[in-house]
């Protein structure tokens, strides 16, 4: 792993400071030196390091993506996510771990697998580099009810295994369920606090009592395990405070208990709304036959609507809202997850200053690494970017791979920047020891 030296860039350090000029030595898998200079001046050459002139591109900490289905397969239904045979399954987790690289996401928290083991064995090929892909918190499938959002089960087809989700009843199937994927080796349990209208289940709905929602924390916790919820419903937010379930997935209705709950355990919890779902499902799933009238009917639009005012409220109390916008469904591919921060600031109010942090520096905690990821600073580990152009003046610039000049992730380089050119101002040499 050589070293690697940047110079000549404008540094986003994930501080909540605006960018300066400067010069990053990377030695190993570590940032190791972050030197502020004027433009067009640069600290003098490390010797055997490679040199990388940035032209005054910007410079970042790696994204990281908070709500991630690796095996959502970019289909329109659950049945479909879910048939695809587990050989073809993998393979396809597999390309699109390394898509989310491509584009900037050097850390990804499962948020459900479509299959018990998908994410495990996604994970564990990444950290002995089998694959390539991102940083990766593997969770278990969702763990739902009979009924519940999630069960795929058919009458004429009994067998539990083939469902989408992992279906329990009562608070001993919970606790072997629990037991199943802590063995499979998850870091995260995933549970289906309320429903979700496209499955005829509304999302208002809650479905688990709450022995069994507290079995699964306490089971998952004495195994060292992290719990997540899908919770829309008010009802479902309360109980992920109440119970300590760390990660809440949506969050759409939350009333003034549910914000003040929130606000009083803001550094227990984390919030990703999703609302690339919403906003797709509602404007732009036609296609498939999801038009404005039908997820009207359905309840999204008014869903939509709840939901951004809880996030504006939630942004105002100073709670962390992150990007996870439910990608992997046919209107909500893979690789477009930068919308999200988009989204933030369109729709919920922050700065492109807070939408850039959303994805950096409060993404660290969220991975379980405190401060080591989304900073670019003296020790922190090396996940990097380099982009052509301002994403605090235009967010929308991390939507396109091409302005994404280089992907750093643990110390090397995963995409290389381009040769100086007419377009993309950067250059390498390399310095001879």
């Amino acid at each position: 792993m050589a070293d690697v030296h940047f110079t000549n860039v404008r540094i986003f350090d994930g501080g909540g400071e605006m960018p300066f000029m400067g010069d990053v030595l990377v030695a190993g898998n570590r940032i190791t030196r972050v030197v502020k200079t004027g433009f067009g001046q640069r600290t003098p050459p490390v010797a055997g390091a490679t040199v990388i002139d940035g032209a005054g591109a910007f410079l970042m900490p790696g994204m990281v993506e908070a709500h991630t289905h690796f095996s959502w397969n970019d289909q329109p239904s659950l049945d479909a996510i879910q048939r695809m045979p587990p050989e073809e399954h993998i393979l396809w987790c597999a390309e699109v771990a390394k898509r989310y690289l491509d584009m900037g996401w050097t850390s990804c928290v499962g948020a459900a697998a479509a299959k018990p083991r998908l994410d495990v064995v996604i994970r564990n090929a990444i950290n002995d580099g089998t694959i390539v892909g991102p940083r990766y918190l593997a969770a278990s499938q969702e763990i739902t009810v009979p009924g519940g959002l999630g069960d795929t089960t058919q009458p004429h087809l009994p067998q539990p295994e083939f469902a989408f989700g992992a279906v329990v009843s009562g608070a001993e199937e919970m606790r072997r369920c629990v037991r199943m994927f802590a063995k499979y080796g998850v870091d995260t349990l995933k549970i289906n606090l309320s429903g979700e209208s496209i499955t005829g289940m509304p999302s208002e709905m809650s479905q688990f009592t709450e022995a069994e929602i507290r079995t699964c924390v306490e089971e998952a916790k004495a195994w060292g395990k992290r719990v997540a919820a899908h919770a829309r419903s008010t009802w479902a937010i309360k109980q992920c405070v109440h119970l300590g379930i760390e990660v809440i997935y949506h969050a759409s209705f939350a009333d003034e208990e549910a914000l003040d709950l929130l606000e009083a355990h803001k550094f227990d919890h984390f919030v990703a709304p999703g609302l690339a779902w919403l906003i797709n499902t509602c404007h732009h799933a036609s296609q498939w036959g999801l038009t404005p009238e039908v997820t009207k009917k359905m309840g999204y639009h008014r869903e939509l609507e709840a939901a951004i005012q809880s996030m504006q409220a939630m942004r105002r109390r100073g709670i962390r809202i992150l990007p996870g916008g439910d990608y992997g469904f046919a209107w909500t591919p893979h690789g477009t997850n930068a919308k999200d921060l988009d989204y933030f600031v369109k729709y919920v109010g922050m700065s492109t200053m807070e939408a850039l942090l959303s994805a950096t520096a409060w993404g660290g905690p969220m991975m379980k690494m405190g401060k080591q990821i989304g900073y670019i600073r003296e020790g922190c580990l090396a996940d990097i970017l380099l982009i052509d152009g301002d994403p605090l003046a235009d967010i929308t610039i991390l939507q396109d791979k091409a302005r994404i000049l280089a992907v750093m992730k643990d110390g090397e380089f995963h995409r290389a920047p381009p040769q100086r050119g007419a377009r993309q101002p950067v250059s390498t040499t390399r310095w001879a020891a």
